[in-house]
């Protein structure tokens, strides 16, 4: 064992659940939020590893180390050779690095502390102070494993339903002209056509995830079910929206397919 080191590695390593770790890969970025795994990446991080190193490093059974090393590698995080001083033994290593670590919690308070000492009577921005409160919520739900999309998904689509009358138009260029000023007047977000066949939509400044962590997967059930609800009456046919990229998936925008059902 290396100096300064007790059972569970050293002081000062990932803290489960309150950091989400973004390591880069040769296949891509990929999102770690599971403790044992940001344990057995730290452990990796600072050096290469046999796998009782890492069992001791990281403090859970043997079993347990296994079933996360074997799902790492799969993904293409962790990688493996045979010990040049006993070949019964691998040594495990890590196939890209540590790009950045998130702590919400540190970064919303800092957010809201910011808003409240700029705040002054009469001169308080209601569309940023509901932006901190949603995104408040959602991170709060996030870290206790309540997944809202299902329900932010028919929410949208119920306000999508009630939205279309107004922005209504049989040309779909003009259709997504008024929903892109409608998105623009009301602080949602700055929203452009990236292409026409299929269509598809591109999202930038999101007011529902763009000061969320990184999680890896979409985070705008509540967009998703708008749009899909929009252009299922548009075109008169089940339509979804289908969001390839998100701020929360370490992208500048979000990103959404309109889909048709049967297409």
């Amino acid at each position: 064992m290396e100096p300064g080191m007790g059972v569970r590695g050293r002081p000062g390593r990932p803290k489960p659940k309150q950091e989400i770790d973004l390591y880069s890969t040769p296949e891509g970025a990929q999102v770690i939020d599971n403790p044992v795994r940001r344990a057995i990446l730290a452990a990796l991080h600072e050096r290469e590893r046999t796998f009782e190193e890492v069992v001791l490093l990281v403090g859970r059974a043997k079993s347990t180390v296994s079933v996360h090393l074997q799902e790492l590698a799969a993904v293409g995080m962790v990688g493996s050779r045979a010990d040049p001083d006993d070949s019964r033994r691998k040594v495990f290593y890590l196939t890209g690095d540590l790009v950045a670590s998130l702590s919400p919690e540190e970064r919303l308070a800092g957010d809201l502390a910011a808003y409240a000492g700029a705040y002054r009577p009469g001169m308080g921005d209601p569309f940023e102070f509901y932006r901190l409160a949603f995104r408040t919520i959602r991170i709060a739900l996030m870290h206790e494993g309540i997944v809202l999309d299902p329900l932010l998904t028919r929410a949208g689509k119920g306000v999508g339903e009630e939205l279309y009358p107004a922005l209504a138009n049989p040309d779909t260029e003009h259709f997504c002209t008024k929903i892109a000023r409608f998105w623009e007047e009301h602080h949602l977000g700055r929203v452009e056509v990236e292409r026409q066949d299929p269509l598809t939509l591109l999202v930038y400044d999101c007011f529902e995830c763009a000061d969320l962590p990184v999680t890896g997967r979409p985070a705008c059930a509540f967009d998703s079910g708008i749009l899909g609800a929009l252009f299922s009456r548009h075109y008169n046919r089940s339509a979804a929206a289908i969001e390839t990229r998100c701020y929360s998936m370490g992208f500048d925008h979000c990103r959404f397919e309109i889909t048709l059902e049967g297409s």
